[in-house]
């Protein structure tokens, strides 16, 4: 879905793991059967070989079908970010304020399935999420960009 290597873990919440849950029992229920029902009004139409409208509906089934298994997917990988009570140290489900020249920034650290960099929430597997990872307050992570390095000082963790 996203890129990742089979056997590799999706970071989800518990409020994203609900609505992919909910997303998927829809598409398994409402969605097959809206399919279903466009199909056998297609059949009724008569020869299927000339019909447009079959194909269409086929193809459609075939991406609401890719769609359900990417989902089942990313549920049977996920791993539930427990949100730290206190911690020393970057990781998913943590918020880091950094230093950028005197620019401070806060970023969240989530999987990718929950990555906004607009709302700060930035997933693990980002160049700037993985350089944090393991960081603690006042450690330095160094990410190398096409115009070269960027040094971000870690503030503080929460």
């Amino acid at each position: 879905m996203n890129g990742m290597g089979i056997g590799d873990k999706a970071y989800l919440s518990r409020e994203k793991y609900e609505e992919i849950g909910r997303e998927l029992e829809t598409l398994k229920t409402e969605g097959r059967h809206a399919i279903a029902e466009r199909l056998k009004a297609a059949k009724d139409l008569g020869d299927l070989s000339e019909n447009s409208d079959y194909q269409e509906t086929r193809d459609e089934q075939a991406r609401l079908e890719a769609r359900i298994a990417a989902l089942e997917e990313t549920l049977r990988r996920s791993e539930i970010i427990h949100r730290p009570g206190s911690t020393t140290t970057v990781k998913v489900g943590t918020k880091v304020k950094v230093k950028k020249d005197r620019k401070t920034e806060e970023y969240t650290i989530v999987g990718s399935n929950e990555a906004d960099p607009s709302r700060g929430f930035i997933s693990n597997e980002s160049p700037i999420g993985h350089a944090l990872l393991g960081k603690r307050a006042g450690d330095v992570a160094t990410i190398a960009t096409p115009k070269g390095e960027v040094k971000l000082h870690v503030v503080s963790i929460e």
